[in-house]
């Protein structure tokens, strides 16, 4: 996608960022801390960031104020950071339901989709009770039915925001860093 003048920022661009989308659980924070050290850059967990401004975790906002209030906040986070060079980025597994969202993304960033299974999915959430905590429902089926149904509606969103898909099955957080950070030198050099 080639760069607008019109948007371009004042200053001299930092490089593009990494930005990790996909499903819950899909090792979106693990590698993206990995990925942000190797390359010596700031990490920003969009959701922790929105935690730490709402002044709530997000099972508590979302009960409280709405999938709505989230999205919002979501939003306005993805302007804030987006636009600003130099970052890896995980993003929320929905963040890709806003085509500007995706959009700004796309236009400051290299995206990877880090492609989990439902199976997968389910496995990672089942294993760390605290994650499936934090991670309301989407639907009102709950947290663990709802993965299969979830991940087919937003499949071919994520792969419409992604200019790499890597596959995260039976590997580890450390291969799949690896992978995320030889497809973003390659994309990165050539934005």
């Amino acid at each position: 996608m080639p760069h607008h003048q019109s948007s371009a920022p004042a200053h001299p661009p930092l490089g593009a960022n990494l930005v990790l989308i996909g499903y819950r659980a899909a090792g979106k924070t693990a590698v993206g801390e990995l990925a942000a050290r190797a390359l010596t850059r700031p990490f920003v967990d969009l959701d922790r960031v929105l935690e730490e401004e709402a002044g709530q975790d997000i099972p508590a906002l979302v009960a409280e104020r709405g999938w709505a209030e989230f999205r919002r906040r979501e939003k306005e986070l993805v302007g804030r950071y987006g636009r600003v060079g130099g970052q890896v980025l995980a993003t929320g597994g929905g963040v890709i339901l806003d085509p500007e969202n995706v959009e700004i993304l796309r236009a400051n960033g290299v995206v990877v989709w880090l492609q989990a299974d439902p199976a997968a999915i389910r496995e990672r959430l089942a294993r760390n009770q605290g994650e499936l905590e934090q991670r309301p429902s989407l639907t009102s089926r709950g947290t663990m039915d709802e993965v299969a149904e979830v991940l087919q509606e937003r499949q071919p969103l994520y792969a419409a925001a992604a200019h790499v898909v890597i596959g995260t099955a039976g590997r580890s957080i450390p291969e799949v860093a690896a992978e995320v950070l030889a497809a973003f030198k390659k994309i990165g050099g050539e934005r």
